[in-house]
């Protein structure tokens, strides 16, 4: 409480300090019933904010923005229109040109929020975004994005630079400082944010802003990794604005950073970005162009990460079978890729359908010009039902007959008579196909063939109707992940293991007891640790890392 002295000498106290007063009537504007009323307090206020230097409750004003930008925004036209993205463009400004009011009360914490709150009004409409380059937001954030502060705003900035790219009407500006400033920052960003979250000491504001207030290691390095996945994601997003608006751009990505193609093909989000497609989605629209696809073929690791995703479970794994055939189609790539692609997509000539989707084995087999698959296929179109069911009869046998030396222990017997089974067995008789492949594959994971067993288990489920719902089969090939150290590929498995098997025991949970196999949760944890996004960087640290199983229960309860 301020304490004045009058004219007659008498002591008199201030019932409110002049901020306290100027952050009531904020929040009170904010609600307030009247638009125009509204509009006019809220714009006063957002004209003063930036100029005054000695306010501590602007931090707090910033925070009720924040969240406010995040939930409602899309719904308030008169909180843009009142000034509120030119405020915040001239606090970024102030913080970056005056270091002493920066670390004065708690103005450290503005620019951060600043940044974010326009990428929040950014993301969904047009029209703010607009308003966003006009009121003067580009210049503050490529200062953030160049690292004039820290990895915890040049986060916030790339996802605003990305969702003004992402708009036709804002995306020339933004396009003026792609060449010098946008595309090599964020192709250095994207490739070394991990070791730069990992490494750096934080700062008490940093761990503020990652914990929210709350104390505790393990919520800050969870947090940690979800904003490193999240600032390399978005890089990663605000790249391919570039690539997919034109192709000229293509050259500054591939060649800014002769190793960023090895790089890219190893980013993919984690599971905490799960909705991102992250370097395969870059990796798909280079492949639109010449200098794209022939850098892609040129890097054999890049070429088998493709190929790896395209035999996986994961939500992108249309992507990488895209890409792929992007490849073989070209007469420059062909011979390039087609050693490494083909037997990959080889277990894939029967599949149906993924997604939306549609007639992808045919695309497979006459890229790839399966000509046995397709007498197959012709040679069975002209057969008799008798026929037909002949050749069921005869791979029912054989299949029974590799049943039984399978239970008695003869694994290499039982190879020959499925082996026999699928030779006979129509190809229309895709559920019967499905079966005897899967038991073919255990019988491979068996004797230690891993390539064979992923394979096996790979062509049940492109058999399988949705693809890859058959519960056995994702097992069999997470077990074969596993035994060639494919981490993530193992990962993806068995969590599509749990969702079907989720589901496929839906209303019977109390009969069946517990849903979750015990060797699935250990698989997870092994795995999980494995996959883990600083997995690396610790090893080049010489540090650790992994996952507690109270994690891996926080997973399985999801």
């Amino acid at each position: 409480m301020e304490q004045l002295v009058n004219t007659n000498g008498a002591i008199s106290t201030k019932k409110k300090k002049k901020s306290v007063e100027e952050q009531s009537c904020f929040f009170c504007a904010m609600e307030d019933p009247n638009p125009q009323r509204r509009q006019t307090t809220l714009s006063s206020f957002f004209t003063s904010m930036p100029h005054n230097d000695d306010d501590p409750s602007q931090v707090l004003v910033m925070s009720g923005l924040w969240t406010y930008a995040m939930t409602r925004c899309d719904v308030d036209p008169i909180l843009a229109s009142s000034g509120i993205l030119r405020c915040c463009s001239l606090l970024i400004s102030k913080a970056l040109n005056n270091p002493s009011w920066l670390h004065r009360h708690q103005n450290i914490y503005i620019p951060y929020y600043a940044a974010h709150i326009i990428g929040s009004f950014t993301l969904h409409l047009p029209r703010f975004a607009s308003l966003a380059v006009s009121s003067g937001c580009l210049p503050p954030l490529l200062s953030l994005l160049r690292g004039s502060m820290t990895w915890i705003e040049q986060r916030v900035a790339v996802r605003a630079l990305g969702h003004l790219a992402s708009f036709d009407d804002t995306f020339p500006a933004v396009e003026t400082h792609a060449g010098d400033i946008i595309i090599p920052v964020t192709i250095h960003l994207a490739s070394t944010c991990l070791q730069t979250v990992y490494s750096e000491p934080r700062a008490k504001y940093q761990r503020d802003l990652l914990t929210r207030g709350l104390n505790g290691a393990d919520t800050e390095a969870r947090k940690a990794e979800e904003w490193a996945s999240q600032l390399q994601t978005w890089s990663i997003y605000l790249l391919c604005c570039f690539a997919w608006r034109d192709v000229k751009w293509h050259v500054d990505i591939v060649t800014k950073n002769g190793n960023f193609m090895k790089k890219l093909c190893t980013m993919w989000g984690g599971l905490a970005n799960g909705d991102s497609p992250a370097g395969v989605g870059l990796m798909r629209i280079l492949c639109r162009s010449e200098l794209g696809r022939t850098a892609i073929a040129g890097c054999v690791k890049a070429v088998q990460s493709l190929c790896n995703l395209s035999r996986s479970s994961d939500d992108w794994q249309y992507m990488g079978i895209d890409c792929l055939l992007l490849l073989l189609n070209n007469p420059t790539t062909r011979a390039q890729v087609l050693p490494i692609a083909s037997p990959h997509l080889t277990d894939l000539a029967e599949l149906r359908r993924l997604g939306s989707r549609r007639r992808l084995g045919e695309k497979i087999t006459n890229s790839l010009s399966l000509t046995e698959l397709v007498q197959r296929t012709k040679m069975e179109a002209e057969m008799s039902l008798e026929e037909i069911e002949l050749s069921c009869q005869i791979a029912r046998e054989r299949e029974k007959e590799g049943n039984k030396r399978l239970r008695i222990g003869d694994v290499e017997g039982a190879v020959e008579n499925y082996t026999e089974a699928l030779m006979t067995c129509p190809l229309q008789r895709r559920k019967e196909r499905m079966v005897i492949y899967s038991n073919r594959a255990t019988c491979r994971v068996l004797i230690g063939e891993a390539e064979a067993a992923i394979s096996d288990a790979t062509r049940a489920l492109a058999l399988s109707e949705p693809a890859n719902t058959h519960g056995k089969s994702l097992w069999r090939r997470a077990q074969g992940y596993d035994m060639m150290g494919m981490a993530k590929e193992s990962l993806m498995d068995c969590l599509t293991f749990l969702n079907w098997r989720y589901n496929n025991y839906a209303g019977k949970r109390e009969r069946i007891g517990a849903v979750v196999p015990y060797c699935v949760v250990r698989m997870i944890n092994k795995q999980m640790s494995r996959v883990w996004l600083f997995d690396e960087v610790t090893k080049n640290c010489g540090g650790g890392g992994g996952v507690s199983e109270e994690g891996t229960a926080r997973l399985l309860k999801q």
